[in-house]
């Protein structure tokens, strides 16, 4: 454990011999894994899901309990006054009921499957309700505190939402579509046939998990009408899962589209509020899509369906006359060479019938303005537009968050529609942003973290200027959980390295406080997939910390292959995974030698999902490279991974067999001879058990090595109240043997 060494300064009057009896500073508090995990969280209040009311007059968060970091209550701050309440209290206005298996697995595809109490709410269009699910139930809200119950069942009211006027409350339950008059009270279900393999109102798994789609029914903007999705599960290949628990296991007969196997059927109809009027939507003569997004025009005289083809290299955007059904193209984006489409949610249409739309036609991604078949690009240059946080239509202004001022911050900016790639920062640098706005445009919400900051909200005016605090989670306040760790907090330090291929990579690292002449173990981590980016100047929380407490350098690099680069950048991993990212992060590992900090000989590395796909592709290509590798939840066979997923980046298997060969782990597990520690969770819907047991099946019958940690009950995530304890006291157990192994041999 490394100790921090605190100087006592002499008083000028009594020179050294006073300074003998001055009693000594205390030391700070050893963060520990107990503390790390604890209550409350170390990085302060972290509030979800913000938002500012319809008419702007009050912001809505879910902020997590001091006593208890995984539960959340609706909070709700009045911009006028500052001042704050509670809305719902989850404790005592829940029932405790177990979820279903349906909103179970659906928050593990949002990747909040360790939340609990409230996770998600719907603001009324009046301004005066909000409506809140809550264990399987449904609740409306009011400002002053009274809570109504909607619904008592024992089936989940799925994906509930308020109709944009106000009238009713919608929601899915038992696969069908119901709607509820708020006037009378009165609950219809809309749709008929919902049950076994066919849903109405549900995103399917793949759009859920791999999407970003999580709905499957959308509102006009009048309320006169509901496009409704149906799906029909019966075509999907059916995996045997077994959900391992610690005092027993249940088998699930999932229909799960495993890459190269069939997708599940779609259709869209248009109806009704109470089902009556049923129409369908044209989607075209080929079955095998997928239906990505679906958005109304402002007047509600039209739908906009985006249509992705099967191998996703082309996106259509059709126009769709929700009175018969007919549709039309109004335009499609195409990928380049060996490239895909990339979904986005910046489609936004405008009062005049001119649309707003995001694209990396240019190679970068950039916003553009579409009226009447013609395009108009917004911005443009080596840079990425995020996303869009707002539009001001009256002003003809877009906000919008990128990162024109460096790939390690993301910025909130603005640009006149009027004045394309004349754009504004509006946000400090140094720090990671992200925004929302009210309907209007007129007001901001700022997120913001760095790396020594914990992430602090504040309301901001449209030209960026803070007017209050949200919550300011200052870590100077005395009273802030982690304010007593501050003398041993370690800044981060970044840089580049060229990578391979000949791009530059970014790299992170913290420190111990290094003595002259001292090498250092490293806690090499990594992700290495595509749709993400590691190394940013925000803040990465207190694990980080406690490993470089225990002697640790912590190091991180960004691969080909990874977010926010550019298309070139991203599209090196067509048909290729395993290959030019796994060059990339052992070139950051044999830049790590050559510093004269580091012991060459202990770096160890660790990576979950596709980092712990990475861990066995790094181990297999580079032996003796590390001391010694963790592999949690990793993908061994990309055979056995969904469809949308996988045959973006890899094609279909039925077609290019070869690249997924060459892409599994189980061909060369015989080459690992580095210590490896292999870890999932048994209940894993998202890359199953199976994964790991081909790769524990390989190396047992070739004598290969290897550690082994498996979670009854666990998922895809694995942690929780104690679990996370054990978790990274296994990890760290191994590391540390690892290391002293190496060392005496």
């Amino acid at each position: 454990m490394l100790k921090w060494a605190v100087g006592l300064a002499l008083l000028a009057s009594g020179g050294a011999a006073m300074a003998q009896h001055e009693p000594e500073a205390p030391s700070p508090p050893a963060l520990t894994l107990e503390r790390v995990f604890g209550s409350p969280d170390l990085a302060g209040s972290t509030p979800r899901a913000l938002r500012l009311s319809p008419d702007g007059k009050f912001v809505t968060v879910l902020r997590n309990r001091a006593d208890e970091r995984e539960r959340y209550d609706l909070w709700a701050m009045d911009t006028a006054s500052g001042d704050w309440r509670m809305l719902v209290d989850s404790e005592r206005v829940g029932t405790g009921a177990a979820l279903s298996e349906e909103e179970r697995m659906q928050r593990e595809r949002a990747r909040i499957g360790g939340v609990k109490g409230i996770v998600a709410y719907d603001w009324a269009p009046d301004g005066q309700n909000i409506l809140v699910p809550l264990d399987g139930d449904l609740y409306l809200a009011a400002l002053d505190g009274s809570v109504r119950r909607l619904t008592e069942t024992e089936a989940s009211e799925l994906n509930p939402v308020i109709s944009p006027d106000g009238g009713y409350v919608s929601f899915v339950r038992d696969q069908n579509l119901v709607v509820v008059d708020l006037a009378t009270g009165a609950e219809r279900q809309v749709t008929e046939g919902g049950g076994g393999m066919i849903h109405f109102g549900e995103a399917e798994f793949v759009a859920q998990e791999e999407m970003g789609r999580s709905t499957g029914y959308w509102w006009s903007p009048n309320d006169r009408l509901i496009a409704v999705q149906r799906f029909d599960e019966s075509p999907v290949e059916v995996v045997t899962r077994s959900a391992i628990g610690a005092e027993g296991t249940r088998v699930y007969d999932q229909r799960y589209p495993k890459a190269g196997t069939d997708n599940v059927l779609v259709e869209l109809y248009v109806m009704r509020p109470d089902g009556s009027g049923r129409v369908k939507v044209d989607l075209g003569t080929n079955p095998d899509i997928y239906l990505a997004r679906v958005d109304w025009t402002p007047d509600g005289s039209a739908l906009l369906v985006q249509r992705q083809n099967r191998a996703q290299t082309e996106l259509d955007v059709l126009r769709v006359d929700p009175q018969t059904g007919a549709s039309t193209v109004l335009f499609t984006e195409r990928a380049g060479a060996r490239s895909w489409v990339n979904l986005h949610d910046a489609l936004h249409p405008m009062d005049d019938g001119s649309l707003i739309w995001w694209s990396e036609r240019d190679g970068h991604g950039h916003l553009y303005r579409w009226s009447d078949g013609n395009w108009t690009q917004l911005t443009s240059g080596d840079w990425e537009v995020a996303y869009v946080a707002g539009i001001d239509e009256e002003q003809g202004r877009i906000y919008f968050l990128a990162n024109k001022d460096g790939v390690l911050e993301r910025h909130l900016y603005t640009v006149d529609i009027a004045q394309p790639n004349a754009v504004t920062r509006l946000t400090e640098t140094g720090w990671w942003n992200s925004a929302s706005m009210d309907q209007s445009a007129s007001r901001i919400i700022v997120s913001r973290s760095n790396t020594g900051q914990p992430q602090q909200v504040y309301l901001a005016d449209a030209s960026g200027q803070r007017l209050s605090w949200i919550e300011e989670n200052d870590v100077d306040n005395p009273e802030h959980p982690y304010h007593p760790y501050l003398p041993s907090h370690r800044g981060k330090r970044f840089g580049t390295i060229t990578g391979p291929g000949g791009q530059t990579l970014h790299w992170e690292m913290i420190t111990p406080e290094l003595e002259p002449g001292k090498r250092y173990p490293v806690f090499f981590q990594h992700y290495g997939g595509p749709g993400a980016q590691t190394v940013t100047r925000a803040w990465g929380g207190t694990l980080q910390q406690y490993l470089v407490d225990r002697g640790y350098i912590w190091f991180q690099i960004d691969n080909r292959g990874s977010a926010n680069r550019g298309k070139e950048f991203e599209d090196a991993i067509y048909r290729a995974m395993g290959t030019v990212e796994v060059e990339d992060q052992i070139a950051g590992a044999e830049y790590l030698k050559t510093l004269d900090f580091v012991d060459p000989d202990a770096i160890t590395t660790y990576g979950w999902s596709y980092g712990g796909y990475m861990t066995l592709k790094m181990l297999e290509e580079a032996p003796g490279t590390f001391a010694a590798g963790v592999s949690g939840a990793p993908v061994s066979k990309w055979e056995l991974y969904d469809t949308h997923y996988t045959e973006r980046y890899m094609g279909d298997p039925r077609e290019v067999p070869e690249a997924y060969v060459a892409s599994n782990t189980v061909e060369n597990a015989t080459r690992i001879s580095d210590p490896l520690l292999l870890i999932h969770g048994m209940a894993d819907d998202n890359v199953v058990l199976d994964h790991s047991t081909v790769m524990m099946a390989r190396m047992q019958a070739a004598g290969v090595p290897f550690e082994l940690m498996l979670y009854p009950g666990h998922t895809h995530r694995v942690g929780g109240p104690g679990v996370s304890v054990h978790l990274w006291n296994t990890i760290l157990d191994f590391l540390d043997r690892s290391i002293a192994d190496d060392g005496e041999e």
